[in-house]
């Protein structure tokens, strides 16, 4: 009988042990980015930056103009060199010296605020562009990969259509599928709504949405609050360069505790 209950106990034990490996591994941020610093001359627009994002997340990045929020963005996929710091996609170093930024693009697809399409090619060719060289899909496999994603963002019927054919909202909604068809762990998205009128922004923020019910981790710079109070896991608010506070969105929108932040959204209120 002891020998029994000494083989259950070793066995609970074991089995408690991989539970808790398994939840660490679970709750592990997806994103780290560690005391990151950029400056552009004299002007430090990034000051010692810390935030991590779990998987599945939605981080959305709020403050007044030029206070670092699309230059974080642009750290993170590595467009932009930070100057020191770290910044981690699971176990990956991204700004490590001998981290292929190629490589980096792949796992962390981006979304801009201009809409940079190629004009020459039609909305699957430019989805298909990519897959085709950084992936190295055949021409079918690619084909299948653009028309699905394209069909996920509500373009179905316009694969064949030019840029120059569609509306702003539905090359924004290209770009979503461009992106989204490399396969990344993470997206970022910049102001992605900025130069479109209402009825075309919420074209893509219903796009966003739907990636956000999917469970896609983003981290999305927007001035559009109705998708920050309803789809953000957290917001961060960022003023001259630093993280000035952060938490869940009712936090923030009714009960922020800096001063800072209650003047920014109190001056959002009243645009």
């Amino acid at each position: 009988m002891s020998d029994n209950r000494t083989e259950t106990t070793e066995r609970t034990d074991r089995e408690r042990s991989a539970d808790s490996s398994a939840s660490a591994t679970e709750t592990d941020p997806l994103l780290r980015i560690e005391d990151v610093w950029k400056s552009y001359g004299d002007e430090e627009v990034l000051r010692g930056i810390d935030l991590e994002v779990d998987r599945g997340d939605v981080e959305v990045l709020v403050g007044p103009s030029g206070s670092g929020k699309s230059t974080m963005l642009r750290c993170i996929n590595r467009l932009t060199e930070v100057d020191s710091g770290h910044i981690y996609l699971d176990d990956l170093d991204v700004t490590a010296a001998d981290t292929n930024p190629d490589a980096v693009r792949q796992q962390i697809g981006m979304v801009f605020q201009d809409i940079n399409l190629f004009a020459h090619l039609t909305a699957r060719k430019n989805v298909t562009l990519g897959l085709r060289k950084v992936r190295g899909f055949s021409k079918e496999q690619a084909r299948q990969r653009a028309d699905s994603e394209l069909e996920r963002v509500g373009l179905a019927d316009q694969a064949d259509s030019y840029p120059a054919q569609l509306s702003g909202g539905q090359k924004q909604r290209v770009g979503i599928a461009r992106a989204l068809a490399m396969d990344p762990e993470v997206m970022l998205f910049d102001e992605p709504t900025s130069a479109l009128d209402p009825e075309l922004s919420n074209e893509v923020l219903e796009v966003m949405q739907g990636l956000v019910a999917e469970g896609m981790t983003m981290v999305v710079v927007t001035h559009e609050m109705r998708f920050a109070r309803g789809g953000a896991s957290r917001i961060t608010f960022l003023a001259e360069g630093e993280i000035v506070e952060r938490g869940p969105p009712e936090q923030l929108f009714e009960n922020p505790t800096h001063e800072r932040t209650a003047q920014f959204f109190e001056s959002i209120r009243h645009d």
